[in-house]
């Protein structure tokens, strides 16, 4: 099974390279983003998470489909699923900003960072097995009742 796993590894090393090269420029539009908001806007860093996210995630999610996963399904699904996880990316990216800035007085960039760092592996997974899956039409032919 470990074997198996590392041989699965191997073979999505070029999807991961992509979604990776996505991510690093997410990453810094994102952080700049932020920066620009809170710096020059004088914006929280919560309210500047909540204004820049929507524009991210949207840019990652057509880049991702066309380039990283290469995937022709449906978009309409994937998207629905995307959105899904990027809630709960969003939800989870707010509470931790929040959390660490407000609460502990993390620097901003440095909560924000370490948040993105995590969310790259369990991201990575569940646009591979989950939001970019081709989905099969089964009721395409039927020509029944």
């Amino acid at each position: 099974m470990f074997k198996r796993l590392l041989q699965h590894l191997w073979d999505s090393r070029a999807e991961f390279a992509r979604y990776f090269i996505i991510g690093i420029g997410a990453f810094i539009s994102d952080v700049g983003s932020l920066y620009l908001l809170k710096e020059y806007l004088h914006l929280s860093p919560t309210i500047a998470i909540i204004i820049n996210q929507p524009i991210i995630i949207n840019l990652v999610f057509f880049l991702n489909k066309h380039w990283s996963f290469k995937s022709s399904g449906l978009t309409h699904l994937q998207i629905v699923r995307f959105y899904l996880l990027a809630l709960t990316n969003y939800l989870i990216s707010v509470g931790w900003i929040y959390v660490f800035h407000s609460w502990f007085g993390a620097n901003y960039l440095i909560a924000r960072t370490a948040n993105i760092i995590l969310a790259v592996g369990w991201n990575f997974l569940l646009y591979k097995h989950w939001v970019y899956k081709q989905e099969t039409r089964y009721m395409e032919n039927d020509t029944t009742g």
